[in-house]
């Protein structure tokens, strides 16, 4: 797994092989985020890189509000990305 941070939030973020879901602390990331605009946040990494249907992501979260548990899965999410393929065993923070 890998950490990562943005402002109280906490963000740790497991991402393997699978289909695309996106588990936030056991739940689907549908009902976890409501708010679209926090689910499209999540979605952007591996879109960017058109993998999105290619890794499952699940992440334990906490502090802070919505918002910056959002970041901090995102902000982990894209320095998983920047490494290449799914980094299994990497863990910064």
């Amino acid at each position: 797994y890998a950490t990562g941070k943005r402002k109280n939030a906490v963000a740790r973020v497991w991402l393997k092989p699978g289909r695309g879901a996106i588990i936030i602390n056991d739940k689907d990331y549908t009902a976890y985020f409501a708010r679209p605009v926090l689910q499209m946040l999540l979605q952007q990494p591996l879109s960017a890189v058109s993998r999105n249907t290619q890794y499952d992501i699940n992440a334990t979260v906490v502090g802070g509000g919505l918002s910056g548990q959002a970041g901090a899965v995102r902000d982990e999410e894209y320095g998983s990305v920047g490494h290449g393929s799914a980094w299994a065993g990497k863990s910064s923070g």
